[in-house]
């Protein structure tokens, strides 16, 4: 789960920064510099959540981090969609990284009792 989630998570801070720079731009946030400030601390603040994951809260922390990238959507309208679209993909690495580490347990518990796992063929 660690693998696809931190994947998610360094992809959005990269998006999360472009953004940041494409709303100091165009003229959607007032203040240059305060679209980048933010943009940049959220970015940073992702690339961090990647080392908090191995700690049992680390999956919890990784949604209160979707939670502020959708709210960037208050000053860029756009990132709605853009933070939409990765709690979609956190949901999905969530998920499949549970089901992928619960079949690497089996498979790990089989091989100790000499076994082959469930749905082996």
């Amino acid at each position: 789960m660690k693998v696809l989630c931190s994947s998610v998570l360094a992809i959005e801070a990269i998006v999360v920064f472009l953004a940041s720079l494409v709303a100091s731009t165009n003229g959607s946030v007032s203040s240059r510099g305060l679209a980048i400030g933010v943009g940049s601390a959220i970015a940073v603040l992702l690339i961090l959540s990647v080392g908090v994951l191995r700690r049992p809260w680390g999956v919890a922390w990784g949604w209160v981090t979707q939670v502020i990238v959708l709210s960037i959507g208050f000053l860029v309208p756009l990132m709605f969609v853009v933070g939409g679209i990765f709690v979609v993909l956190w949901f999905i690495a969530v998920r499949t990284g549970t089901r992928v580490d619960a079949l690497r347990e089996a498979a790990k518990a089989a091989a100790e009792d000499g076994a082959a796992p469930e749905g082996a063929a």
